[in-house]
């Protein structure tokens, strides 16, 4: 049969796809996050032997990254060569992840937390380089929606997550609280809560402890009644309709106006790794019921985000 020839080199294309996994296979710390999940990985005694870690944990990023179900993870694996490439199995392994081994490789990584250890050891790789410091941190909230519909199995919305109302709008959900290196913009902290709890509450769990100064926006006043003597320096943003009345002819109120404008440039950092969740990575729905599992999946993004955001400097360390 005679090939037709379309102009199209298949093998040398670099499609905006394969620079991503290439990116991020150099800047992924493989062996460190590998050590993290072996001591917990079955070692198949007897059956069938299992996959490799590495190919287990490059799949289940892939799952991630490009927000691919369990089954469509699996069917993925057979249409795509890319995504065999990155995950190794492009050589002569005979047999593919199906659908159950990929979410049994999900549900240990949630079962022994490694989401947040994985967000832990990058957070000590990018210091070891002299990228994040711990002077001080930016903390802020997102809403990631969920699905409202009860055509499900149990005919009913998820009911860790909850309505809120964000200025004429109510939104059901869940919320991503983070805590960000006030200098670089990294991610060191995540907790996720229903839509409906009050950002000030989830404040002071996103400090890392060592931080003497935090930048948040209006939402945060009154968190300094509730801190700790000693801790650290809380800079909050005025609220804007008292912002709006200020004269800027007037000396005083000039310099309460520029005050806020070098506060605020601080707080923009925690914007950064939200941009790279939602667009990047394409994160704008919750994937799974309840909120560890949400939490897992958003920890394990931003964790990998802050991977993205450092990988020229990276590649220059």
């Amino acid at each position: 049969m005679t090939q037709l020839h379309l102009g199209l080199n298949l093998s040398t294309k670099r499609t905006r796809k394969r620079e991503f996994l290439d990116e991020m296979r150099r800047v992924v710390p493989w062996s460190r996050l590998i050590a993290l999940i072996e001591p917990h990985y079955p070692k198949g005694k007897t059956g069938r032997p299992p996959f490799p870690v590495a190919t287990m944990l490059q799949v289940h990023f892939m799952q991630q990254w490009f927000g691919l179900s369990d089954p469509a993870m699996e069917e993925a694996l057979y249409d795509v060569p890319l995504y065999r490439e990155f995950a190794g199995l492009d050589g002569a392994m005979t047999r593919l992840p199906d659908e159950t081994t990929i979410l049994r490789f999900r549900h240990l990584l949630e079962t022994h937390g490694i989401a947040a250890k994985i967000l832990a050891v990058v957070n000590e790789i990018l210091s070891e380089k002299g990228l994040m410091l711990k002077a001080g941190s930016a903390v802020d909230a997102t809403l990631i929606a969920a699905p409202s519909s009860t055509k499900n199995g149990s005919g009913s919305r998820d009911p860790e997550m909850q309505s809120t109302q964000k200025g004429r709008n109510w939104y059901f959900g869940m919320k991503a609280h983070v805590g960000v290196d006030a200098d670089s913009g990294l991610v060191h902290t995540v907790v996720g809560t229903a839509a409906n709890v009050h950002d000030i509450n989830a404040a002071l769990s996103l400090l890392h402890g060592e931080e003497t100064d935090v930048y948040a926006d209006a939402g945060y006043r009154g968190i300094e009644k509730r801190q700790q003597k000693g801790s650290a320096r809380w800079h909050v943003a005025m609220r804007p309709s008292k912002r709006r009345q200020l004269n800027l002819k007037n000396r005083v109120d000039a310099i309460y106006d520029k005050i806020e404008r070098l506060k605020a440039g601080i707080r923009a950092k925690v914007e950064h790794p939200f941009r790279i969740l939602k667009r990047q990575f394409g994160y704008l729905k919750t994937r799974y019921r309840g909120l560890a599992k949400n939490t897992a999946q958003i920890t394990t993004l931003l964790a990998l985000g802050n991977l993205w955001m450092m990988r020229k400097a990276l590649h220059k360390a």
